[in-house]
Order: C-alpha cells, then sequence, then structure tokens
C-alpha cells in the first residue's frame, strides 16, 4: 500500500514528538516520557489510554528516535509462538522494542512469554492497553514495567488535526475544504484522532470540489458509511438492549446480529457475558436451569480467553439463550418479595424459626416447635415460614412452562391450596 492509498489516519501518522497532537503531561518539553526519549534510556512500559489517543504513535516514535530494531505483535492474533519467534531474532541484536497492542488481551500464558526476556533486557517492551493494567497485566510483568496514562485529546487537540490534515495532507489539500460546524464530528469520535481522522475523510470523499463540512453532513455521512458505535453513549445503551431484547423475544438471528455489532465495536467481552448472565436468570429462570449455567461458564471462558476466539462462545451462548424456554417467574417472586418488605417493614421472624444458641433464648421460646423437615415423609412439614402479617401471601408464580409446570405440580402437591398452586 503506497501513501496514497493508506487511510488518511495512517498519512498523518506523527514521526517525531514535535508532531504529536496531545499527551503533553508524557510528551512535553521536561516530561518523564521526553527525557527517556531523548536519552536513549526508554523502559518496559505499559501505555494505558482510551483508543485512538497515540499509544501506537508514541511506540512508532520512539522506535523511530531511537532507531533500533522495532517488533509489532497484536494480542488479537498473537500467541505464545509468535513471541518466541520474536524474542528468538531480538536476542541476536540490541536494544530492540516489543511493541504488544491490546497487551490486555493476552492471558497469563501469553504474558509469562514475555516475563524473561523482560527481565533480562532481551527486549523493550511497549504494551498498549485500554483496559485498567492493575487488573489485566500479570503483576509480575507490570511490576517491570513504568505505566504511563494517556487522556483523551479534548476539543482544541481535535480541531488542530482536522486543520492539520486539511493543510498537509497531499490529497485533501487538493480540494478546497472549509471547516464550518466541528461540533458532530468530534461528538462522535469521541476523542479518539483515528476515528476523527477517518470520519473527516469519509466526509472530504463525499462530495467532490470544494466543501463545507457542516453538522447536518457529517451526521448524514456517519449513518451511511460508519457503524457507529460508542461504548461510552447512547449507540452503547441501545445496542446491548436490542441484544438483550433479541435474546428475550427468543430471536437468535437477532441476538447474533446484535452480538456482532458489539465484537465489532471493540466492547468488552465481560460486559456482554454479564449482560447474558443476569438475562439467564431475569428471562429463563426455572424454565431451563441450564442457562445460568452455560451463561456463567461463558463469563468466566471469554474472561480468560479474550477476542478474538471469545466471539464464538458469546456466540454459542446468545443463541442458547436465545433459543431457551422462557420465565420471568424468579425475577417477578424477588420484586413482589421486595415490594412487601418495603410496605410492611421489619416483621418480626416467627419464633419457630428462630435461631436459639443460648440459654435465654431458649427459654424466650426461640425455636420452639420448629418441625425438621427431613424428619418427615417426602422431607416436608406443612408449618408457616412467614410472618404473621403476610401468612398465605404468594410470590413466586411457576411459569406456564414444562419445567416450572412440573414444579408447579410438586408444591401443589405439598400445599395444596394454601398458595393458590
Amino acid at each position: 500500500m503506497n501513501s496514497e492509498q493508506a487511510p488518511l489516519a495512517e498519512r498523518l501518522r506523527p514521526q517525531t514528538l514535535a508532531q504529536l497532537v496531545g499527551q503533553r503531561h508524557l510528551t512535553g518539553k521536561g516530561s518523564i516520557l521526553r527525557n527517556a526519549i531523548e536519552q536513549g534510556k526508554v523502559p518496559s512500559m505499559i501505555l494505558w489510554g482510551p483508543p485512538g489517543t497515540g499509544k501506537t504513535t508514541i511506540a512508532n516514535i520512539i522506535a523511530h528516535t531511537l532507531q533500533v530494531p522495532f517488533y509489532t505483535l497484536s494480542a488479537i492474533s498473537s500467541g505464545v509462538k509468535e513471541v518466541r519467534e520474536i524474542i528468538g531474532e531480538a536476542r541476536e541484536k540490541s536494544n530492540a522494542i516489543l511493541f504488544i497492542d491490546e497487551i490486555h488481551r493476552f492471558n497469563k500464558g501469553q504474558q509469562d512469554a514475555l516475563l524473561g526476556a523482560v527481565e533480562k533486557g532481551i527486549v523493550t517492551l511497549i504494551g498498549a492497553t485500554t483496559e485498567n493494567p492493575s487488573f489485566e497485566v500479570n503483576s509480575a510483568l507490570l511490576s517491570r514495567c513504568q505505566v504511563y496514562v494517556l487522556k483523551p485529546l479534548d476539543e482544541k487537540d481535535l480541531i488542530q488535526l482536522m486543520q492539520t490534515a486539511l493543510e498537509t495532507d497531499p490529497i485533501l489539500r487538493e480540494k478546497k475544504v472549509d471547516l464550518k460546524e466541528t461540533e458532530a464530528i468530534i461528538q462522535i469520535s469521541g476523542g479518539d484522532a483515528r476515528k476523527l481522522l477517518n470520519l473527516l475523510e469519509l466526509v472530504c470523499q463525499s462530495a467532490p470540489g470544494d466543501l463545507t463540512i457542516t453538522d447536518k453532513l457529517v451526521m448524514e455521512v456517519a449513518q451511511q458509511k460508519i457503524a457507529l458505535y460508542d461504548k461510552s453513549g447512547e449507540q452503547h445503551y441501545d445496542i446491548i438492549s436490542a441484544f438483550i431484547k433479541s435474546m428475550r423475544g427468543s430471536d437468535p438471528n437477532g441476538a447474533v446480529y446484535w452480538l456482532a455489532r458489539m465484537i465489532e465495536g471493540g466492547e468488552d467481552v465481560k460486559f456482554i457475558a454479564r449482560r447474558m448472565l443476569i438475562l439467564a436468570s431475569e428471562d429463563i429462570g426455572n424454565a431451563n436451569p441450564n442457562a445460568l449455567l452455560l451463561a456463567n461458564s461463558t463469563f468466566e471462558a471469554v474472561s480468560k480467553i479474550g477476542y478474538p476466539e471469545a466471539r464464538i462462545i458469546l456466540s454459542q451462548c446468545a443463541t442458547y439463550l436465545a433459543s431457551s424456554p422462557k420465565s420471568n417467574a424468579s425475577y417477578m417472586a424477588v420484586e413482589a418479595a421486595l415490594q412487601a418488605v418495603r410496605e410492611k417493614g421489619d416483621l418480626p421472624v416467627p419464633l419457630h424459626l428462630r435461631n436459639a444458641p443460648t440459654r435465654l433464648m431458649k427459654n424466650l421460646d426461640y425455636g420452639k416447635g420448629y418441625q425438621y423437615s427431613h424428619s418427615y415423609e417426602n422431607s416436608f412439614s406443612p408449618q408457616e415460614y412467614l410472618p404473621a402479617n403476610l401468612v398465605g401471601a404468594k410470590f413466586y408464580e411457576p411459569g406456564k412452562n414444562p419445567r416450572e409446570e412440573e414444579l408447579r405440580k410438586f408444591l401443589k402437591t405439598l400445599w395444596k391450596e394454601k398458595y393458590g398452586y
């Protein structure tokens, strides 16, 4: 790919600290990281910050400035084998830098493969992450790295980026572009420089000849060209809502589509799995108890594996939950019980159900008359378990599905007409 075919964000990628926009607290004159780069004594480091804030760019600037062997890996597509191959090559060279994008997606084994090389100085590690490294990076590896926090670009930085692009990029400067309004393009970019420049390029390509950029034009182009997904904005909540409602509505096709939208948008695997875990109880419950087991296993599995393989596990769980019988009976039961607590207050526990660890409590009849269920036929005694003011109250109404109909039949056998089962 030649320079003119490369995306605008790549064409404008800074080669020196002087060209970098933003992150002045790290790369401005007199800053710790700038001093380290200028002295040629760069430590292993973790660059932690939101997407599009310059993590990859800073790594490239370090390699370009120091003129040392530079290796790069993506944690999404690389494993222990690739890490070991690069470490093997780096042994033959000096001062090699290994840049690993999205290092938080490396599992423990992959991170452990790096540890020895970092300790021995075979490579200087630069890891980039959007997640808190305290939680996502092994403590042994983290202790050998400096952590630098990158901030989202502010409005001034983003406008400067766009003006620089329009003035210096050989393709964009061929046409006269008036940057009249910037609110929409800045809002959609969310402080992500790469996203901003990609959208700016799309807008500039939307019409031949001279162009005036307005908020209306930006929104039209964004809706047509971009699958908008902002992990912290309205789109985040709309898409997760569509995902949940598709599973609740027993549509595996809708569920897997909205899942794909979240995956493509870089949504956190734990967030997706957590919402499926909730749905398994709230919307399926005792209609299919296996749903909760699968959802819990999914959460544990994707927490260990991460992307890209996690997409398969998420899809398996989402399609299973969508295809499962539904019941919100457990959810409705606890909501009804909570309402009773709020309305009736802290009702006293019946004496026969109270704990009696001391002689005084026994003398006050705590536990007196309690019937140990297993001492009775079918391990059941029809004693009262609710406070006096709630005797006969029914909170759990089994759903109308085969499994809960079995529960209803069992409860009716035990309680006869007491609860109306």
